[in-house]
């Protein structure tokens, strides 16, 4: 349990102003998270973040001041978001289909200070965008996104990628400027075990670019990777390195990842609200307070119950078994860490921010929603 000190990091003074199930960010924390990222590199122009783990105007302008241009994200409403902060370099790491072409070319057009670009993996995409910039007179920027082993979305790398690449450098309309790839699949905690099994999708990447430059096009740039592989990326100086969940870390990560020693900068702050046996609890800490997607087991630890075993969970509820003598009471509360920080923070419109263990006020979660203005 958690000792009456009142000075660890996470802990808070003034409970009794935030209600739960809460969203907390630690700014110091945050700031030293993006120190130690651009410390992990030789140049702060090789790092592209993904925005989607915080989708916040906040945290993006910390990254802009500290030098940090380029960006990653998933949704035109975080694009708008980097557009709105000055963001001078967007990657919308989606390829638009239907309504989102209108949305991606209405983007471009409202905010001409940042260079947007988009992926690509299919030709009747390519010609839907081309469109977009033929209409506008100004070519629409793309990268070709390759399947690197996630089977998600890309196009394997070989002759139809090659073949891809050459026919798109030549629409009118297109602005043909690399290869993306992404490897999430690429989990293994052991450093070596990760390493061997991005080798596989960076090699493919690496041979496509020189049949690329071998076919007499420019050398495409590459946007590759997460945090699992931003350390391997990060040594080989053509690519843009895209990790993203580094920003506030979490406990899925923290536990896998042991040589990336970034700090857990969130957490959501739960309460119990019922006893309902004598070796039973209940937090406020439901389907929607918490991401779900991993098994019962897997979906958050307690800082300071670190015992507590998750017996169920519904949507505004989580039961806890604790062993007799836990000394909870209905109204105390628990620290808890998200195993998977990033679908967590899409749950809330907004984060309380903690400096010196005190409230100092909220950040909005301002992409959160699918539209901000487009």
């Amino acid at each position: 349990m958690m000792s009456n000190s009142m000075n660890e990091w996470f802990e808070i003074n003034d409970l009794d102003t935030l209600d739960s199930p809460a969203l907390v960010f630690y700014p110091a924390r945050i700031a030293e998270n993006i120190e130690k990222l651009k410390s992990s590199i030789d140049h702060v122009d090789r790092l592209r973040p993904h925005v989607k783990t915080h989708k916040s105007a906040d945290i993006t302008t910390l990254m802009l001041n500290a030098g940090i241009s380029k960006f990653k994200c998933a949704t035109i409403a975080e694009a708008e978001m980097l557009a709105q902060c000055g963001a001078t370099n967007v990657l919308l790491a989606y390829q638009p289909v239907g309504p989102k072409i209108t949305r991606y070319a209405e983007l471009i057009s409202r905010y001409p200070s940042t260079s947007f670009s988009c992926l690509f993996d299919h030709a009747n995409s390519i010609k839907m965008l081309s469109e977009v910039g033929r209409k506008a007179a100004q070519p629409v920027n793309v990268f070709l996104d390759l399947n690197i082993g996630m089977n998600r979305t890309g196009i394997t790398s070989g002759d139809q990628a090659l073949r891809l690449y050459l026919a798109a450098s030549t629409i009118e309309g297109i602005n043909m400027l690399g290869l993306h790839g992404y490897d999430g699949h690429i989990h293994k905690p052991s450093l070596q075990k990760r390493r061997e099994e991005w080798q596989a999708g960076w090699d493919a990447i690496r041979n496509l670019s020189e049949q690329i430059v071998a076919a007499g096009l420019p050398r495409p740039r590459i946007i590759a990777g997460g945090t699992p592989t931003f350390p391997f990326y990060a040594e080989e100086s053509e690519v843009e390195c895209s990790p993203g969940t580094f920003i506030l870390w979490d406990k899925g990560y923290q536990d896998s990842f042991k040589e990336q020693e970034y700090l857990i900068a969130a957490m959501v702050l739960t309460r119990v609200v019922s006893l309902p046996s004598q070796t039973t609890i209940t937090v406020d800490l439901g389907h929607k307070a918490v991401a779900a997607e991993n098994e019962l087991t897997k979906r958050v630890y307690f800082i300071n119950a670190p015992n507590a075993r998750v017996v169920s969970q519904s949507e505004e509820h989580l039961v806890l078994e604790m062993g007799a003598d836990h000394g909870l009471q209905i109204g105390d509360v628990l620290y808890a860490l998200p195993k998977h920080i990033c679908p967590t923070v899409a749950l809330y419109e907004r984060a309380a921010i903690v400096k010196d263990n005190q409230i100092m006020g909220e950040w909005k979660i301002s992409s959160r929603d699918r539209k901000i203005n487009i």
